[in-house]
């Protein structure tokens, strides 16, 4: 082959190789690092302008649910969490305890003056247990523990209907009753507190579970319009009004703002209760000021 020739062949085969070279890189580099750098820019301002609408949206459902959210003390910075890292927001945990301890209602208390164990004067667990905070399963741990370290758990039969208040002297019956449970033991209800000094009885040990309170009437509210539970309460009740297919197909959330139902209302001063006003009536017992 000839040097003419060999330089021809040479020419050709380095004129192919950069024919396929530009044909695999149909743009300049510098192109696909600016459309990858405005996608990830366009992703994170979408992700920030998203979570604004979000807040925005939960600072809305506040000013249109303003009886269930202001009878519970949230506004909606508590709901959409801008105040979460303001620690001296006196409706947070933290801000109570550092408003206490300022106005020196703390200065005397200590985890040995908290603790009311040491104080009971009978070897007995009353768990007079608020409504949807797990309390079913805290009544099989007790029974558990019963077996276990050799006590008796008992419950109470539900009634058909319950009032909210007892009568002082239905108070000392059922301070009575539970008199006669022997000692060392559990009891389980869902019951108002109960002042036993008041009736010259010792007192047990007491115990309770609490729950975020909008999380815990949400879960009340659902809990009663499950059809098992429905039905339980309509053999206990056959009396109860029976409830059409609205009422168990209508959202918390919707209830709420058309005020559909009473355990749909959040008026302080109402006669209706429900399990939102139940947190203060199993701690505080049977006065009228406890509704």
């Amino acid at each position: 082959m000839s040097v003419n020739t060999d330089r021809s062949y040479k020419m050709k085969l380095r004129d192919v190789e950069n024919a396929f070279k530009y044909r695999r890189i149909p743009y300049p580099k510098r192109s696909v690092e600016l459309i990858a750098l405005l996608a990830i820019s366009c992703t994170f301002f979408l992700f920030m302008h998203t979570n604004k609408l979000n807040s925005r949206l939960k600072e809305m459902e506040v000013k249109l649910q303003p009886s269930e959210f202001s009878a519970l003390g949230l506004t909606g910075n508590h709901i959409s969490g801008h105040d979460a890292g303001k620690h001296d927001d006196i409706n947070t945990l933290h801000g109570t305890y550092q408003y206490l301890k300022s106005t020196g209602q703390l200065a005397g208390l200590t985890a040995a003056q908290l603790n009311n164990t040491p104080k009971a004067e009978r070897e007995y667990v009353l768990f007079n247990r608020i409504e949807k905070v797990g309390s079913q399963s805290m009544t099989q741990l007790l029974g558990q523990l019963g077996r276990l370290h050799g006590f008796q758990t008992y419950r109470n039969e539900i009634p058909p209907v319950k009032k909210p208040l007892k009568t002082f002297e239905e108070e000392a019956e059922e301070a009575a009753d539970l008199m006669d449970l022997s000692d060392p033991g559990a009891y389980v209800e869902h019951t108002n507190w109960i002042n036993f000094t008041a009736h010259d009885l010792p007192k047990p040990i007491y115990i309770n579970l609490v729950r975020h309170p909008i999380q815990k009437v949400m879960s009340a509210y659902y809990y009663q319009r499950h059809p098992v539970i429905y039905a339980n309460s309509l053999l206990r009740n056959p009396n109860k009004p029976k409830q059409d297919k609205e009422y168990f197909d209508t959202s918390f959330n919707d209830c709420v703002r058309q005020r559909a139902s009473p355990d749909c209302i959040f008026d302080p001063h109402s006669k209706y209760n429900s399990d939102w006003r139940r947190f203060a009536l199993r701690l505080c017992g049977n006065q009228p000021v406890c509704l």
